[in-house]
């Protein structure tokens, strides 16, 4: 064989996804590890601390060709990980299946991983790794799944072997103090040359760039960030990005003189940062946010009140009032906040009709008022008409998208609220049955994403409503084993987050149904 430099990785693609392929080795070569992190990778031959080193990623023309050039296949043997860009196109290509074949067999112990750029995961991925007795390590670059820089950060992560909420929250706080340095430098340099017309202009426009940036990460924070947080129940760190994101907004000043976008997306992080509290039984901290979110999205929506974007962001706002009234059992305020709430999610579908993430609103809009009906054991069903009339809208929106976890979670939920209404009626039996349907539904979105902390709860919290059914229906027996795994689960979870009273909650009522009769 002859002689080659080390590699980092190999990428393995198909023609089709050249573009990517070649976007992602520019980003892996030029990427910089938080300097924190950088003394726990060794480099490779020639390369600086810090940096992951060369990625080979090199393809001739082979579709005359019998098998793998002699490059390639040396390109292969060099190399310590192998990254495979996965798509339908990916799938009907041979060469790629070849090279995946290639370094199974040079390097059987070393990692895999799924770069995942178009089609949906079934259909995206070759038959090769498919035949592995192991699942290679995903990153899923589609915007509906974990988005183009989580994704990138799970690639860096497997290929430096660091681990993923390490590298994300420095990246994160990288990206913060990148933003506030270049803004001050801004900020200087405007106060300096504010005489002179033409650079006051440059200036101007440099502003305006930087918020773009500080926006950018922001809804970075509000997204990508957040869901893998959230995945994990680490409220604390939710906590400071939260903080750092409010300090953003309130450095620009006069907050009316921001535009719509930037006083949505600052809407948004009140009602994270209230989402947070609420979890946590700060009722009165939650509120003074979700109004404070309130007051801004009502404002936006006067200013257009024909715009999905407006009427969402208030529909959000309202929603989140009318929970805290609802924890506190303030029917009365509950009600009116869930009814306007339900009026918005309408007007949204009158506007869209097709767009699956209207459909879902319009069926929270029932759910809510459906809850309210139950939590206050009112009507002739409990509320179940209102559930049932949101899972229709669910069924809506699951058709245009099947695999969603999101809509199968609220299906599970509304299945987990109907069961409570049978539950209400004394029909234990109907109420079992919805209760095996959710639990069914909470186990397959855990096993999409088997580190999330947040598909653990719902898992164990759905196997205690399958729980305290059997005790009802006298079934003990088959009541012991759901109750003492959800036990399991909600003791190791609450290790991880000792402070979250949602959790704690849960775990006391799976400890109450075993001391009546599922011990």
């Amino acid at each position: 064989m002859t002689s080659i430099k080390p590699f980092r990785a190999f990428v393995s693609y198909c023609h089709a996804d050249r573009a990517f392929a070649a976007r992602l080795q520019r980003r892996l070569e030029a990427y910089r590890l938080p300097r924190r992190l950088a003394d726990q990778v060794s480099p490779l031959p020639g390369q600086p601390t810090g940096r992951i080193g060369p990625i080979f990623r090199d393809r001739a023309d082979l579709s005359a060709a019998v098998d793998l050039s002699q490059a390639v296949r040396d390109a292969i043997a060099a190399s310590s990980a192998l990254v495979v860009v996965a798509s339908p196109d990916a799938v009907r290509s041979r060469w790629v299946d070849r090279e995946i074949a290639l370094f199974r067999a040079l390097h059987p112990a070393s990692p895999i991983l799924v770069a995942h750029v178009r089609g949906e995961p079934g259909e995206a991925l070759p038959a090769a790794l498919r035949a592995g007795d192991s699942e290679p390590l995903a990153a899923d670059f589609r915007r509906e799944g974990d988005g183009p820089r989580l994704a990138f950060l799970k690639i860096v992560a497997g290929l430096a072997g660091l681990p993923l909420d390490a590298l994300v929250q420095r990246d994160a706080q990288r990206q913060l103090r990148r933003v506030t340095a270049v803004t001050l430098g801004a900020v200087l340099l405007a106060l300096a040359m504010s005489a002179l017309l033409v650079v006051a202009l440059r200036a101007q426009a440099e502003t305006e760039r930087q918020r773009a940036d500080a926006e950018r990460l922001i809804e970075f924070m509000l997204t990508d960030l957040r869901k893998e947080l959230i995945g994990d129940g680490r409220f604390r760190v939710m906590d400071a990005v939260n903080s750092r994101a409010l300090e953003y907004y309130s450095a620009q000043g006069d907050l009316q003189r921001l535009p719509d976008a930037s006083l949505e997306r600052r809407a948004r992080v009140l009602l994270a940062m209230g989402e947070d509290d609420e979890k946590r039984d700060r009722l009165d901290a939650a509120l003074a946010k979700f109004d404070e979110a309130h007051r801004t999205t009502a404002a936006t929506l006067t200013r257009g009140p024909q715009q999905p974007a407006a009427i969402f962001a208030h529909a959000q706002s309202e929603y989140w009032v009318g929970r805290v009234w609802e924890r506190r059992k303030a029917w009365r305020q509950a009600l009116a906040s869930y009814r306007e709430y339900d009026a918005l999610a309408r007007r949204l579908v009158a506007v869209a009709p097709e767009n699956p993430k209207y459909l879902m609103e319009a069926g929270y809009g029932q759910m809510n008022l459906g809850q309210l009906q139950s939590l206050r054991k009112a009507g002739p069903d409990f509320g179940r008409s209102r559930i049932v009339a949101a899972l229709d809208w669910f069924g809506k929106a699951a058709a245009k998208r099947p695999d969603d976890p999101e809509i199968i979670g609220e299906i599970a939920n509304a299945r987990a609220w109907l069961a409570d209404s049978h539950y209400l009626a004394g029909d234990y039996a109907r109420s079992l049955e919805e209760r095996r349907r959710e639990l069914a539904s909470r186990e397959k979105i855990a096993a999409l994403d088997p580190a999330s902390n947040a598909a653990r709860f719902r898992v164990a919290k759905a196997q205690l409503g399958v729980g305290w059914n059997l005790v009802m229906l006298r079934r003990p027996a088959e009541a012991r084993p759901q109750l003492t795994a959800a036990h399991r689960a909600m003791t190791r979870l609450m290790t991880i987050e000792p402070d979250n009273q949602q959790w704690r909650t849960v775990l006391l009522r799976i400890e109450s149904a075993m001391a009546n009769g599922g011990k």
